[in-house]
């Protein structure tokens, strides 16, 4: 038996190995082909990033000029318009803030779709309306290519550290290639189903996390008032039955924890505007399936209020 045992595990190892070297072997005939990356704001730039870490030419842009400068810096290609870059890269990857800037990147007047190169796959891991999502992929499989939707978790941190998770929604026999590209970006890569089930699985975690976060505030807050040093309060609540995302990860208190936005003046997190525009959007996919979210929807007015107060950080 233990023979038995040793031989197979010799045999697992070999094919292991072999493996692996073919992983790495196709990855680095990938590595050769550029990637377009469209979308440079405090996502978008670190992954584009861990692209270029794994090899990956990278040909870039952004509306902002000066949002292109740090990618630039680190070897990337920058070009004017969205249309460049699908005239240069077969391969490309959008980090937009909203479904309208997904729409004029993908078909304005300068857009993806003006000049992209058949079998060409887009990968859109903004958040998104799924109904924008399933417009795309049928504008892009007019043009011969390929539309995805691939929404993140895991916040700008995960994003320099390529730990993101993405949610991937599309032709299924098409994610074997997009994996390939986001493993390089995160540590979790899922397939949800086809066009627009990502954007629907983010949304319904963006709308928890908003709950979980406001959560989180109003105990901290109580806490302190009582006259519980907040380490202490987060150290319980994180051995307790209160733990959650927003109170072990993303603390909202400032000297809580290291590496967080309330570590820096909330500077280079989620900011409440973005996080309003989802709650807003899993609000309108709510309202279409009859879907009662009494918590989701007093959130959304949280949210709205904090933007109109100034507080968009």
């Amino acid at each position: 038996m233990a023979a038995l045992f040793r031989g197979s595990w010799n045999s697992l190892r070999r094919c292991s190995k072999h493996v692996h070297l073919s992983l790495d072997f196709s990855r680095s005939m990938a590595s050769k082909t550029p990637v377009g990356f469209i979308g440079l704001g405090n996502m978008g730039t670190p992954m584009a990033r861990n692209l270029l870490k794994n090899g990956y030419p990278v040909i870039a842009t952004d509306n902002f000029p000066e949002s292109c400068k740090e990618l630039q810096d680190h070897g990337a290609q920058i070009l004017d318009t969205p249309a460049d870059v699908a005239d240069k890269a077969d391969r490309i990857i959008t980090m937009l803030p909203s479904s309208p800037n997904v729409i004029e990147v993908y078909t304005g007047p300068n857009g993806i779709l003006k000049r992209v190169k058949k079998g060409t796959l887009l990968i859109d891991s903004s958040t998104i309306d799924p109904s924008v999502s399933k417009e795309m992929a049928v504008a892009a499989e007019k043009m011969g290519a390929v539309f995805m939707d691939a929404p993140v978790s895991g916040g700008v941190g995960a994003a320099s550290l390529a730990k993101l998770t993405f949610m991937v929604g599309g032709v299924e026999e098409e994610y074997n290639a997009a994996q390939e590209l986001l493993t390089c970006m995160g540590a979790n890569v899922v397939y949800c189903g086809q066009v627009g089930a990502g954007q629907a699985a983010k949304l319904c975690n963006n709308m928890l996390l908003a709950i979980g976060m406001i959560g989180t505030a109003e105990t901290m807050n109580l806490g302190i008032r009582l006259g519980l040093d907040p380490k202490l309060l987060a150290q319980i609540l994180n051995m307790s039955s209160g733990r959650c995302w927003s109170s072990d990860s993303y603390n909202p208190v400032p000297g809580v924890m290291e590496g967080v936005p309330s570590a820096n003046n909330y500077q280079g997190g989620y900011g409440t505007t973005l996080m309003a525009k989802d709650l807003g959007l899993a609000q309108s996919t709510a309202t279409n399936t009859r879907t009662s979210v009494p918590l989701g929807s007093l959130a959304h007015q949280i949210y709205r209020i904090m933007c109109a107060r100034g507080l968009r950080q």
